[in-house]
């Protein structure tokens, strides 16, 4: 029913043009998507030469394997990725840091090739995360937060975070990187690929030609297992 309501809506397609105005409006397109990438590369060189800051306090975590330490969470890797996810004892999940997690939460073999580990952290005890995880299908490494020291020390608040480290020789750990808000965003595959599209994410705040389908953002976010198809 909502598919034919959009179709029959004329101002929500794109207007049809020969096969050679596309490709002349493809390849414009084309060109300011190279210097997105080239603007894009550069930004991620600069990312690499932040500076790095010490973690001067312990933090403990629990997980399958019982306590562990900031530098446990490592597994023997040199980098860290920490996403601080929102789940709270016995509430409900973020459906924000669940898409994170459909697009992340299952095979990490990629990033670990690369000397790198990540791992999400939640206030939860790990019955609630457990149940989640089976629930879901998720397999990456998701370990509770002690008191959320480690999530208020590190920028998530109530709401979620990213946080990149580093160890030396010595495995003196460092803050090398921090993002959250629509940071958050470089995880969602789902968004990247909506925004391919004629109607993009279909969310209020972007900017779309008239009568394209939009509703407020966050409203329509759900579960993987909650949509109806």
């Amino acid at each position: 029913m909502k598919t034919s309501t959009v179709m029959a809506n004329k101002k929500a397609l794109p207007k049809v043009a020969s096969h050679a105005e596309w490709d002349a409006a493809r390849t414009a397109l084309l060109a300011k998507e190279k210097a997105a990438t080239r603007a894009m590369d550069a930004l991620a060189a600069e990312r690499r030469r932040l500076p790095m800051v010490p973690v001067e306090r312990h933090y403990t975590f629990t997980g399958p394997e019982g306590e562990l330490s900031l530098i446990d969470l490592f597994h023997g890797r040199r980098q860290l990725i920490v996403y601080c996810a929102m789940l709270e004892p016995g509430a409900a999940p973020c459906s924000g840091c669940s898409m994170v997690m459909d697009n992340i939460g299952h095979n990490l073999a990629h990033v670990n090739a690369r000397d790198t580990t990540f791992v999400f952290t939640s206030p939860a005890p790990q019955e609630d995360i457990k149940a989640l995880q089976q629930r879901m299908s998720w397999s990456a490494p998701w370990y509770t937060d002690h008191g959320r020291r480690f999530a208020d020390d590190f920028g998530a608040g109530k709401g979620f975070a990213l946080n990149v480290f580093i160890h030396d020789d010595e495995q003196r750990i460092y803050r090398t990187y921090f993002t959250t808000d629509r940071g958050g965003e470089l995880f969602d595959t789902h968004f990247r690929l909506l925004d391919l599209t004629p109607y993009g994410r279909q969310e209020n705040w972007e900017d779309s030609p008239e009568g394209r389908p939009q509703t407020p953002p966050y409203e329509w976010w759900r579960m993987h297992d909650e949509y109806s198809d």
